[in-house]
């Protein structure tokens, strides 16, 4: 985890603010949803597409970002039931 952590802390150090919100949120969305329900699940990758679309669809990146933000201080089974509307679409 803290790989993960340092990864992101040094990516965010090349991109700009809008940009690093994006990735932020990817990440933060992506890591989660491997956290809680697939140990296996691909972060890089979700995180890459996650961004990508954030980065071709404003409301997807809205959608990431209201997603991060409705599970940030929930714990995986809080998140999973108050969460999805937000989070539909962005991970599995």
């Amino acid at each position: 985890m803290k790989q993960v952590i340092l990864g992101v802390v040094v990516l965010l150090s090349f991109v700009g603010c809008g940009e690093a919100d994006k990735l932020f949120d990817c990440q933060s969305v992506c890591s989660r949803y491997e956290t809680c329900f697939d140990k296996s699940y691909d972060v890089g990758a979700c995180r890459n597409r996650c961004k990508d679309k954030a980065d071709a669809d404003k409301s997807y990146q809205a959608k990431a970002d209201a997603c991060e933000a409705c599970i940030d201080d929930k714990s995986c089974t809080a998140a999973a039931f108050q969460c999805p509307t937000q989070c539909v679409g962005i991970v599995p």
